[in-house]
């Protein structure tokens, strides 16, 4: 039986509630306002990365905010700040679910391993020849035939011919337009459509020679994982890998505002701008960006999912020490985390590149051998997004319900230096595993 998505989010417990007024009290007596409540509880040996957010809500002024932290695969920090919904005035909790974006390919990239590892599939496989798609072709155009060389192991590394800034971007919601009128269907098109589609169009590259950021290639590993498994996508990710992690309350996110999951936060484009809807009510009618522009479940395997920062953390977790991983033994990490082959990884000298884009994963070798801070970041119109995993084992995830400030900087990337300071300073971790509250 598929996992249900519709269990209501866990209420807040008494001790975070009173953590969450009594935070509050403290933030004003020590002159760190910040925008709304904070819950969660509060350590003292942590009071660096209060601060640090109490400053930074007060500076950039996001609506809410979420940030767990881990430290020797203990939770020592789970907090939430502002408002999940400005409207209704609810507040951020350390369980409140957003948008990850594109955080969803280590999800993606995680469970195409585990097929390899079950000997299911193969990095080296042709995608196509798994999928057996029919190409939709317009007028007398031919397929690429460079597209039957496309592998597993190019979509999980960014490398398989697609260029988003060359050609039009499968998964935007300009292309789910055109794929409607030549397939002659209706809107919302399903991720099998796009692909038929974007079948048809010639590739920008070789596979294999360069890379070029692709949310389609992820969408068509969704598509691989269900053909491979015979199960939905995001069936096979919550029993396979999610759940072993005992990650409980992640799941498929949803286009529209009406369909909100319970304890999801409420979604605030910087710039408040509108497109043509392609999904809900009002197709083809002028909506806000994040419900209805931004097709959600049309991204799934590249960027549908939501989760809060606690399992974003949780996963992290997983991979700490490679030998205990519950989904992947050692040697599928350490071929996740391995660069691509030939000079999209490697210096002229042989060398691994200073940083690369491995399976699912940002990855910087820390130069000693088997160590590895790998991160991701994730944006969409109303939502911004980062986990990070150090090399010396302290990990977060911050968390936001808006996607940039005034001037155009992404929430994430504004705060992505500012958190390593308070992991570097702290020298006294408290001995605290919040994990078992969540």
């Amino acid at each position: 039986m598929p996992l249900s998505f519709q269990e209501i989010a866990p209420a807040p417990t008494r001790r975070e509630w009173l953590s969450t007024a009594a935070l509050g009290l403290a933030f004003s007596c020590c002159g760190q306002r910040v925008r709304g409540q904070v819950t969660g509880q509060s350590n003292p040996r942590l009071t660096a990365y209060d601060q640090l957010m109490g400053n930074y809500m007060r500076e950039h002024r996001p609506p809410g905010a979420a940030l767990a932290v881990t430290y020797q695969g203990r939770l020592v920090y789970a907090r939430g700040f502002g408002h999940a919904d400005l409207e209704k005035r609810e507040v951020v909790r350390p369980t409140s679910l957003f948008r990850i974006a594109s955080i969803s390919k280590p999800f993606t990239a995680t469970a195409v391993m585990h097929l390899v590892e079950k000997r299911k599939l193969k990095l080296d496989d042709r995608v196509f020849s798994i999928l057996k798609l029919k190409a939709y072709l317009e007028g007398g155009a031919r397929v690429d035939p460079r597209l039957h060389d496309i592998r597993v192991h190019h979509c999980l590394q960014h490398t398989a011919g697609w260029d988003r800034d060359k050609s039009l971007d499968p998964m935007s919601a300009e292309f789910a337009e055109q794929v409607a009128r030549a397939l002659r269907v209706r809107l919302p098109v399903n991720p099998r459509q796009i692909i038929e589609v974007a079948m048809g169009k010639h590739l920008d590259f070789n596979p294999g020679t360069r890379y070029a950021y692709s949310n389609f290639g992820y969408c068509v590993l969704g598509r691989v994982i269900e053909a491979v498994s015979g199960r939905p996508y995001h069936e096979f990710v919550s029993r396979e890998i999610l759940a072993p992690m005992g990650i409980r309350h992640m799941r498929p996110g949803k286009n529209l505002l009406r369909d909100r999951a319970p304890g999801e936060v409420r979604y605030y484009d910087s710039k408040k701008r509108t497109g043509r809807a392609i999904s809900g009510p009002e197709i083809g009618k002028q909506v806000p960006l994040p419900y209805g522009v931004e097709c959600i479940e049309t991204m799934d395997a590249n960027g549908g999912w939501i989760a809060s920062a606690v399992d974003l953390v949780r996963f992290a977790v997983a991979f700490d020490d490679p030998r205990r991983c519950p989904v992947l033994d050692e040697a599928s990490i350490r071929t996740m985390l391995a660069p691509p082959p030939g000079a999209v990884g490697h210096q002229p000298n042989g060398k691994p590149k200073p940083s690369y884009y491995g399976c699912g994963w940002d990855v910087r070798p820390s130069g000693r051998p088997g160590k590895y801070t790998k991160f991701h970041g994730g944006g969409l119109a109303g939502s911004s997004a980062l986990l990070v995993c150090r090399e010396d084992g302290i990990n977060w995830a911050v968390l936001f319900n808006s996607d940039a400030t005034k001037d155009g900087k992404a929430y994430a990337d504004l705060i992505d230096p500012l958190l390593h300071e308070p992991a570097d300073q702290i020298k006294n971790w408290p001995d605290v595993d919040l994990f078992p509250e969540f």
